[in-house]
């Protein structure tokens, strides 16, 4: 399964890494100044003169890569070969981009019937923002998202890491493996258009349909939940600590393992909607209860009770934790100019093991030669 990668910075890459991941050779096609994240940075991880973008490495692994310059017609003559022997074609380029190329869905798709096209934009190939640049932090803004991120009674905010890019690129991957299997029943292929906006809406899930089932507008609620008491960070004696109690057998549960036995009796918190309703008399009940254990104690305790809960950890702590460290989330590898370099590991287990890092995220153009040789054509020519 072969993959004509022509995206780049985030939502793109993301979507043909997972592909990836999951065995399809990945061809990306960059330009001669390669892809934007190359530039991003610091941080970069450095050997001697070389040096790459740590934004880069982190969704370019089970890649191979070639530089190709779209203006120029030889080079537009190479792509249409890579693309004759492509199964899926993936690009993030503003719509109206690769029909002006050449390279749109109409041409390639009467060219070759079985190939799925797959495109990511900020807000999708038809609508009056069809034409906007899309960027992520737009895509949270105008999805709502930041509306209802962010600490009770402060300012939106956007979330941590790009959450409108990367499940864009997810939406776009599950998308392109159901065009895969329609495929294989009617042996024609598809276009597929996935947008950050639809995306990071759909992301809302039930913030949105608060909105539209109840009316209600969601606020920032920090890391309150609006429908479950107690639920959220709370402070111990060493750090934060995540409390999920989720019902009300966890509540009981919860009270007997820490024991509260004046709150387990008082009929206010019996249920849910009761500890949702008096949330303001309960939650500073609680805190100086938590802040007399550490993450351990409390972890220790609760788990015993089968309360589900969980430290706040640091991505130095993610990586020295046992769990993460046994199910082998970071992989180290072979890089061409590095030497090596770490990366994680495919999201999944399929038969009880991760799909491997065949190969490192690759430099720019590392594999320009090998692939056009495959093409039948001389690099250069």
């Amino acid at each position: 399964m072969r993959v004509a990668d022509f995206t780049r910075v985030l939502t793109g890459p993301y979507c043909t890494m997972l592909l990836g991941d999951l065995g399809a050779d990945i061809i990306k096609v960059e330009p001669p100044q390669g892809d934007d994240t190359r530039a991003w940075g610091p941080p970069y991880q450095q050997r001697g003169a070389a040096r790459e973008s740590s934004y880069f490495l982190s969704v370019n692994r089970n890649k191979r890569s070639v530089i190709l310059d779209l203006k120029r017609s030889e080079d537009r003559q190479a792509a249409h070969a890579l693309i004759g022997t492509a199964d899926i074609l993936v690009e993030n380029f503003r719509p109206g981009t690769f029909e002006k190329l050449g390279l749109g869905w109409e041409v390639l798709h009467a060219r070759h019937p079985r190939l799925i096209y797959a495109s990511i934009s900020g807000f999708g190939l038809s609508g009056p923002y069809r034409d906007r640049a899309g960027y992520d932090v737009i895509a949270q803004g105008l999805g709502g998202f930041m509306s209802y991120n962010g600490e009770q009674g402060g300012q939106p905010l956007r979330a941590g890491v790009a959450v409108a890019d990367v499940f864009a690129g997810a939406l776009t991957t599950q998308a392109i493996l159901a065009a895969l299997y329609g495929r294989e029943k009617t042996g024609v292929g598809c276009r597929v258009d996935v947008n950050l906006l639809e995306g990071v809406i759909s992301l809302g899930t039930n913030q949105v349909s608060r909105y539209l089932t109840g009316g209600q507008v969601p606020a920032p609620q920090g890391n309150e939940h609006v429908s479950i008491v107690p639920y959220g960070t709370f402070e111990c004696a060493d750090g934060l600590i995540n409390l999920a109690v989720g019902n009300d057998h966890l509540w009981r549960k919860f009270c007997e393992a820490l024991t509260l036995t004046d709150l387990a009796a008082n009929p206010l918190y019996d249920t849910n909607e009761g500890r949702v309703d008096h949330r303001a008399g309960l939650i500073p009940t609680l805190l100086p209860v938590l802040r007399q254990y550490t993450r351990a104690e409390l972890t220790q305790r609760l788990e015993a009770a089968g309360v589900p809960c969980g430290p706040v950890y640091d991505l130095q702590e993610v990586f020295a934790d046992p769990h993460v460290q046994a199910r082998e989330v970071a992989v180290t590898v072979p890089h061409a100019s590095l030497g090596e370099t770490t990366v994680t590991c495919p999201p999944w287990r399929l038969n009880g093991e991760a799909p491997p890092v065949r190969r490192a995220p690759p430099t720019a153009g590392q594999h320009t030669a090998e692939v056009l040789a495959e093409l039948g054509f001389r690099q250069g020519s």
